[in-house]
């Protein structure tokens, strides 16, 4: 089976544009507050994220553009999902949890552009508590737990958003005093 999907058609960058498709149906699903559905289809537009890289290693079909890609789809997926949330929140007058949203927004983004932005610098930064996947984990339990989702009888996306937001912001600060603290150790050591 796996040297069948390896001789395949199927490309790694297919994989990530049905990764995509699917985080944005979620998002139509939360502006329609079909939530439980929205965080199925999160969750299976997220896991097809994580296998386009996978499948990329495994087959060999990976290219610089493919990973580009991907990563590039991984930000606009997370961010499409979770404006369809803020519209959400503004449609029910919830200001606190639209700006909440916002700063989940930026700081998640700024989770990933601190890393690129160290990587560019030589510097390892995989520090932090907010990465990608607890990131999707976050969203998809309050997608799953959200008033109207028929799993409970409170609401989890809004403390969800919170959570968010906090664990972003506490990452990208992680990841700036990581890099300051590698370039100073650099920096000292003799053979700079």
């Amino acid at each position: 089976m796996r040297e069948r999907l390896i001789e395949s058609r199927l490309t790694p960058n297919a994989i990530s544009l049905s990764g995509l498709a699917l985080n944005l149906a979620a998002a139509a699903l939360v502006l329609e507050q079909l939530f439980f559905l929205a965080g199925i289809t999160f969750i299976i537009g997220s896991i097809m994220d994580t296998l386009d890289g996978t499948y990329s290693r495994m087959s060999g079909k990976g290219t610089p553009f493919g990973a580009f890609l991907d990563s590039t789809l991984d930000r606009i997926e997370e961010g499409v999902v979770l404006a369809a949330v803020a519209a959400r929140f503004a449609a029910e007058g919830r200001s606190g949890a639209v700006a909440a949203v916002v700063i989940a927004v930026l700081a998640s983004l700024m989770v990933s552009y601190t890393r690129a932005r160290a990587e560019a610098l030589g510097v390892e930064c995989k520090v932090g508590l907010a990465s990608r996947p607890l990131r999707v984990v976050i969203i998809a339990i309050g997608l799953l737990f959200a008033r109207g989702a028929s799993l409970a009888h409170f609401s989890a996306l809004e403390p969800a958003i919170y959570v968010l937001a906090g664990l972003a912001v506490l990452t990208v600060g992680q990841r700036i005093a990581h890099v300051r603290r590698q370039l100073l150790r650099e920096a000292a050591s003799p053979g700079a």
